[in-house]
């Protein structure tokens, strides 16, 4: 049987935010040997190479000149993309998370592939005292906050279903089915008291007032009690401790008295 590499050889390459920041969290940064440039939005590692991610990569043996023993991507991805990349026989392996319970499996996946078992329990437990603590904030609430989470504008795009789960946790409820294409008449007819727009690889330049615009949501209450918010998309799309932030984002949109014009 093959001696197991030592911790020591492993290098990473990291397509996918989520991991990266995952990783450092847990106290695996220097496993990184290139990132792409998403995410240096959620983790300090603007001094690593900066590579493709796993819908636009400018060449293959950029990542190849790396001699990553793993690279990292996420669901979902181009697979002409991927498949290039599997053409050099790398080790690859896709992060698909859909509730917060898969992601602090991944968050232990990632401790076990970084020798650090110890520091992702830590990360998940805390994760989990964090959202159980503003969970309980709302215990006594006589009614849900009916909210309305966009992970993307045209088509119409849900948030995703970790999303919902903190919509939930925050006193919410989310009025569609998560993670799933929507119109605009779905929305209408839901009638959501919040709206929050959360725009894939927008950072927080999502826009309000396509919100206020949308003709057949005039008199849905969250637009006209100005309840149109905006939460940076690292915040809620990023399966990992970015949710942390994103969940106190949350809680300030679904409570508080006013939103973005």
């Amino acid at each position: 049987m093959a001696k197991q590499k030592s911790r020591a050889a492993i290098r990473i390459v990291s397509l996918a935010p989520s991991a990266t920041s995952i990783l450092c969290a847990i106290g695996a940064k220097k496993l990184l040997v290139g990132v792409t440039k998403w995410c240096c939005d959620v983790a300090p590692v603007t001094a690593l190479p900066r590579v493709g991610d796993c819908w636009h990569m400018k060449s293959v043996a950029e990542i190849v000149a790396l001699q990553p023993t793993l690279v990292i991507g996420s669901v979902p991805y181009k697979q002409e993309t991927v498949g290039k990349l599997l053409e050099h026989r790398l080790n690859f392996l896709a992060m698909n998370p859909r509730t917060l319970d898969d992601i602090y499996a991944d968050i232990r996946l990632l401790g076990r592939i970084a020798g650090r078992t110890g520091r992702a329990e830590s990360l998940a437990r805390k994760m989990r005292s964090e959202f159980g603590r503003i969970q309980r904030t709302y215990e006594r609430s006589t009614g849900r906050v009916r909210a309305y989470c966009e992970a993307w504008p045209n088509p119409r795009i849900s948030s995703p279903p970790w999303v919902a789960e903190l919509v939930n946790i925050c006193g919410g409820e989310m009025i569609v089915p998560a993670g799933e294409k929507v119109t605009d008449e779905d929305i209408a007819a839901a009638r959501p008291e919040v709206i929050v727009l959360a725009w894939a690889a927008t950072g927080n330049k999502g826009k309000p007032q396509r919100a206020y615009s949308v003709a057949a949501w005039k008199d849905v209450p969250a637009l006209r009690q100005r309840r149109v918010f905006v939460v940076r998309d690292e915040w809620l799309n990023t399966p990992g401790p970015p949710l942390l932030r994103g969940a106190r984002e949350l809680q300030r949109a679904l409570h508080g008295r006013h939103g973005t014009r």
